[in-house]
């Protein structure tokens, strides 16, 4: 079972949209990306959603912001 995701763990996506991931599909809003550009080491938490079609589709729920020094190793 998949727990937590990154931004870094489904490459960067800069649109909202449905992407096919290494164990099923994520869907991803505006909010969410908001989120992670802000926070780019913020982990979500994955739901499942409860679909007839597709058995393997999450979408992004509660975050963990991480830690905000490594949101700017540079100090950019």
């Amino acid at each position: 079972m998949v727990g937590k995701v990154t931004w870094q763990k489904v490459g960067r996506v800069t649109e909202p949209g449905r992407y096919m991931f290494t164990f099923g599909w994520v869907n991803i809003t505006a909010d969410d990306l908001a989120i992670w550009k802000q926070f780019p080491n913020a982990s979500f938490a994955l739901v499942r959603m409860q679909t007839e079609d597709v058995e393997d589709e999450y979408h992004l729920g509660a975050f963990d912001p991480g830690d905000p020094a490594d949101d700017h190793p540079h100090g950019d």
